[in-house]
């Protein structure tokens, strides 16, 4: 895997994250006068929950053959600490069972109690191959709780692996590296938080609220004229053009756009921030074009690219499947990504993604932005960033693509690849922000499945896979 993340009563081992990890903490731009932005849903709030024992026999702590001389006890307490750290790093509860599980029966009687609390997954550390090691792992995926098991050198074959492995809603890490079961626990963490977050709908006339199955993510639909009648009544004030001066100061260039373009759009943020306060949202998504297109009322790409970069997954064109796979990008990678539609370049065998709405922050919430400057868009209106998206650098693609009647499990299309060039708009036509990715395996790019794929950094393809084996997400990979 390439995605890694690395106080005890008497009857359990529970674990916490402090009240600054829980939800990601957001901040607007560092300027004087500017009020911090967060998420302000249901997920922002929630703490998943996830249910974990220590699997082997009791007695001697070698291993049953071929492992004898293996220290099972220092691998616990090792194993142990480590899972502190992680709860602690990704601000998840852990439950822990104060002692292993050392046989059949006591492995029924945990796995019914876990399954009782409804955690939101379940962790199984084996320390042994033999006897109920794997028959225990196996029973904790029969209860369809999302379950990671970890495998320490030593304690699995792949004869011990193979049927387990072939099943859905489990990921196997089989590793002395506990990175990568830790990412196992991020992946339970996102799951919970996808499910319990709330998204921000902009479109149509009416107000509700509904369930993305299979997902469990809150949709809260609001009239896209609210958005409109909001933004008409609010002031370019100070802080508005605070927050400007300071989007303009950090661009290279401006090519277009002018300073009240970037007033007219960073406005667009502020209103934005106040729906996801007021309506209590965890993201937010919007018919831009439908219900901005035709007033004089600035599309709000410069305000959605800001929410990005602080962590808010923010969706064009009010698509549901792009707003999943933004939050997903996020709770897994902490970063942000790019939705785009894609562009086949068939010269240069390139998929080019095109769009105008592109986060800065390419690299992570917590580190500097890639170099920008502020461009008309497409339409020749309104400010947006055009960051340089550094050639040679590894990104995924990834797209959610939502069940239907006629294919009701959800996909997830996934490719990786590489940056070769940010191509110049103009000369050449379509969105500004257009940057060309050479795909590994040379897929058929002319019917490249899928569209407003998300772009992000980093090589996380697999990661991606394993996420989907776990939620019941069919993975493509292209």
């Amino acid at each position: 895997m390439s995605q890694f993340a690395s106080n005890s009563s008497r009857r359990v081992f529970l674990v916490t994250a402090g009240a600054a990890l829980a939800p990601r903490v957001l901040l607007a731009q560092s300027v004087a006068g500017a009020r911090g932005i967060a998420a302000a849903g249901p997920a922002s709030k929630y703490v998943p929950l996830v249910k974990a024992a220590f699997v082997r026999r009791k007695g001697d702590y070698g291993l049953l053959w071929p492992g004898a001389i293996y220290d099972g006890a220092a691998a616990l307490e090792r194993t142990r600490r480590q899972i502190a750290a992680a709860a602690k790093q990704l601000g998840i509860q852990i439950d822990v069972r104060p002692a292993p599980v050392y046989s059949s029966e006591e492995a029924d009687g945990w796995i019914r109690e876990s399954a009782a609390a409804r955690p939101d997954g379940l962790f199984i550390v084996l320390l042994d191959r033999q006897e109920h090691a794997w028959p225990t792992a196996a029973k904790a995926v029969d209860t369809r709780i999302p379950t990671v098991v970890y495998s320490p050198i030593g304690t699995s074959f792949t004869t011990n692996t193979a049927g387990v492995a072939r099943r859905e809603g489990v990921f196997i890490a089989s590793t002395d590296d506990f990175r990568q079961p830790a990412y196992g626990l991020k992946m339970l963490k996102a799951g919970a938080k996808l499910r319990e977050m709330r998204f921000i709908v902009l479109q149509g006339d009416e107000r509700k609220d509904v369930e993305l199955a299979p997902f469990g993510t809150k949709l809260r639909y609001i009239p896209a004229r609210e958005f409109l009648e909001e933004y008409q009544r609010t002031p370019a004030g100070a802080e508005v053009r605070r927050l400007a001066l300071a989007r303009i100061r950090g661009a290279t260039r401006m090519a277009g756009a002018t300073e009240q373009d970037v007033v007219n759009g960073v406005k667009s943020y502020v209103v934005a921030r106040r729906f996801l306060e007021r309506e209590e949202g965890d993201g937010i998504t919007m018919d831009c074009l439908g219900a901005l297109g035709p007033s004089r009322v600035s599309l709000p790409c410069i305000a959605w690219s800001t929410l990005l970069d602080h962590g808010i997954p923010a969706a064009c064109e009010a698509d549901i499947g792009a707003a999943v796979t933004h939050a997903l990008v996020q709770f897994l990678f902490d970063r942000p990504g790019f939705q785009q539609d894609p562009v086949a370049e068939t010269a240069r065998n390139c998929l080019i993604g095109a769009h105008c709405t592109c986060p800065t922050r390419l690299s992570g919430f917590d580190k500097p932005p890639e170099p920008y400057y502020l461009s008309h868009h497409h339409g020749n209106r309104d400010a947006v960033p055009v960051p340089r998206w550094q050639v040679g650098h590894r990104v995924t693609v990834a797209d959610v693509i939502l069940a239907t009647p006629r294919q009701p499990k959800p996909q997830i299309i996934v490719s990786s690849g590489t940056v070769v060039d940010n191509i110049s708009v103009p000369p050449a036509g379509g969105c500004v922000v257009s940057v060309a990715v050479k795909l590994d395996g040379d897929p058929d790019l002319l019917t490249y499945p899928g569209f407003h794929q998300v772009f992000f950094y980093g090589d996380h393809k697999r990661d991606l896979a394993a996420y989907g084996k776990l939620f019941a997400i069919e993975p493509l990979l292209v």
